[in-house]
């Protein structure tokens, strides 16, 4: 028997008390939120962020030009969770994520989608390319097909 391999990361993630909605349950504009915020955290574990208000690379200048989200299992109350996210593609200036908002115990998916972005020239905001640099950390997120080793 296999298992198959997540592609890409999986973030954790902490829910607070200010995520819920009147009914308890994370609010639906939240979903957005935790998928930007762990991209953000794992790009800048690799040195691709924003310090004193300017990017560390050129490849931090993109913008998000489709999302969509479907909702599964509301996420009840506060606690951790995790955030799975990889690139369903990768462009010449285009990154095409697909993600899935997770139980702590990765059984219940509580939502996915899908996201992309594409890469702007700072100073035209005009599409652009990925750098090489960029392009070989995204090597780790490409979703292949994996299986690990039957035991």
């Amino acid at each position: 028997m296999t298992a198959a391999v997540l592609p890409g990361a999986v973030q954790p993630f902490t829910v607070h008390f200010d995520d819920l909605d009147a009914m308890g349950i994370v609010h639906n504009a939240r979903y957005a939120v935790f998928l930007e915020r762990a991209l953000s955290d794992w790009w800048a574990q690799r040195g691709h962020s924003f310090a004193g208000g300017r990017p560390t690379t050129p490849d931090v200048t993109h913008a998000v030009v489709e999302y969509s989200i479907a909702y599964r299992a509301p996420v009840r109350g506060t606690g951790e969770i995790g955030v799975h996210f990889w690139l369903e593609s990768l462009g010449e200036s285009s990154a095409v994520y697909r993600f899935r908002i997770l139980s702590a115990d990765r059984q219940t998916v509580h939502a996915e989608g899908r996201r992309v972005n594409v890469k702007l020239d700072p100073s035209t905001l005009r599409p652009a390319p990925w750098t090489d640099a960029a392009r070989e950390i995204c090597r780790s997120l490409l979703a292949m097909p994996a299986e690990e080793p039957a035991q």
